[in-house]
């Protein structure tokens, strides 16, 4: 069983007559309130200064961006 990310990756078609090397994978984020139907109960919040930072009050929806060189959540 594969783990659960937000992050997901397909690989597009290449063709063999692109001049540009081809990307054989690409990535994307997908928001974390696609998964929640409904707000359950005693989520875990941040505090209001952490809050202000990571742009949301509850810490299951915070989802930083990595670029992709970066090393990230995901990349364990």
């Amino acid at each position: 069983m594969t783990k659960f990310t937000t992050r997901k990756t397909y690989r597009p078609y290449v063709s063999p007559l692109d001049p540009c090397p081809p990307i054989k994978e690409k990535v994307y984020s997908t928001p974390a309130q696609l998964y929640l139907g409904f707000q359950p109960e005693n989520l875990p919040q941040f505090t209001a200064k952490e809050a202000l930072y990571a742009g949301t009050l509850w810490k299951l929806l915070y989802d930083p961006y990595y670029g992709p060189m970066e090393k990230g959540r995901d990349d364990e």
